[in-house]
């Protein structure tokens, strides 16, 4: 598991009815996902140089609670499958130093090679497998 803080909320992020935007959630799971291979060791710059794409195949969320504007978040980022194939990821978002949950969601995202799904080198599969132990 790897925790990402965010600042505060920003007005911005919310809504005509003052909580933040469903859309916005998204965004975070993106964050955590960034975060977490980075903490590994992974650079998306370096896969992509070398022709290695990762587009989403698939996500979801499902919204428990509101996030308000000024709210401070935890984000959670839970690896639940690192393949040569494809990375598959849960988040959970609370509020900062709260066990209550505002939101959670899962992401699956395959690796191409020329945009067909490819087999992840060596080079990079050995450092993702590190973000399962």
């Amino acid at each position: 598991m790897f925790v990402t803080t965010f600042e505060r909320v920003k007005f911005f992020d919310t809504d005509v009815m003052g909580v933040v935007h469903h859309a916005n959630y998204i965004r975070m799971f993106e964050t955590g996902r960034v975060e977490f291979l980075r903490a590994i060791g992974i650079d998306l710059n370096e896969m992509m140089s070398d022709g290695i794409l990762f587009p989403i195949i698939e996500v979801d969320a499902k919204f428990h609670a509101p996030a308000h504007f000024d709210d401070e978040l935890e984000l959670r980022t839970i690896a639940l499958e690192l393949t040569r194939a494809k990375m598959h990821f849960r988040y959970e978002i609370r509020l900062r130093g709260d066990e209550k949950l505002l939101a959670e969601g899962t992401s699956t995202n395959v690796f191409t090679h020329d945009g067909k799904i490819c087999r992840l080198p060596e080079k990079f599969f050995t450092r993702l497998a590190e973000g399962l132990k």
